[in-house]
């Protein structure tokens, strides 16, 4: 091994050490360099974007429905240092999203899909279960990181030959986003499919409804990639996955 290579070994242990958190709610390590602080700011900075290009929705029945979901959901997520707000915005996507500092929006489009109390604290238990385990600023980082490594193992191919150095960046971004980009974003979204049931069950809602709105979610999404191109899993791998953490999840379940 030269110099340089070892040069780059030392970088990227360093990086790997000084980097390396653990999702408090699974023991999962995560690969993080964006602090907790600015993961907060960018979360309210893009809220406030947001809110301020789309309407809320007239529909005062869901935004009423929403926000009891919601509030009961974060009441058993532990971060009273959140600032809770729970919105419906106008629109037809079947979406929804929650941001660091617990800011949560659905857009119209999800609302019957997810058709009552329980539809609802399924989407709303993923989607914060996503904010607490610090999922947008792990993929930001890991964005970050697989970037970095990419100019500087260029740069050993640019020594070599430099005009493969061009050709090594296009396959490695291809290499990058389907061998760990793609996968480690189903990793976060079946370990945010996990987390909220949980936070449901403990909400008072039956996690067992989750496995009836992800097949009608499945319905109304229509043509979707094949999983290994995808960020999220396929259709019949999330709803085989909850049915096996339905167990554990029921463990915390006493209904309300």
């Amino acid at each position: 091994m030269n110099t340089k290579m070892k040069l780059v070994g030392v970088m990227l242990l360093s990086i790997a050490m000084v980097s390396c958190q653990t999702v408090q709610q699974t023991g999962r390590s995560q690969f993080i360099v964006v602090s907790e602080s600015q993961e907060r700011q960018l979360g309210e900075d893009a809220y406030k974007e947001t809110i301020t290009k789309e309407r809320l929705s007239s529909r005062q029945d869901w935004q009423t429905q929403l926000r009891r979901v919601g509030q009961r959901i974060a009441a058993v997520a532990e971060r009273p240092d959140y600032k809770w707000e729970f919105n419906v915005l106008q629109g037809k996507d079947v979406n929804a999203f929650a941001l660091p500092g617990g800011k949560v929006a659905f857009w119209e489009g999800i609302m019957p899909v997810a058709q009552d109390d329980n539809g609802i604290a399924v989407v709303m238990g993923h989607e914060i279960a996503h904010a607490l385990a610090r999922h947008g600023a792990e993929r930001m980082s890991q964005s970050m990181g697989a970037q970095a490594i990419g100019q500087i193992l260029s740069v050993g191919v640019g020594t070599v030959s430099p005009g493969l150095r061009e050709d090594f960046l296009k396959l490695y971004g291809v290499g990058a986003t389907v061998g760990l980009m793609l996968p480690w974003g189903r990793a976060q979204e079946s370990e945010a499919d996990r987390l909220g049931l949980i936070l449901m069950a403990k909400a008072g809602y039956n996690p067992n409804t989750a496995v009836g709105f992800w097949g009608r979610m499945a319905q109304a999404s229509g043509d979707k990639p094949p999983q290994f191109l995808s960020t999220h899993p396929s259709d019949a791998s999330r709803i085989a996955q909850i049915k096996e953490w339905l167990p554990e999840a029921l463990s915390f379940y006493r209904g309300k």
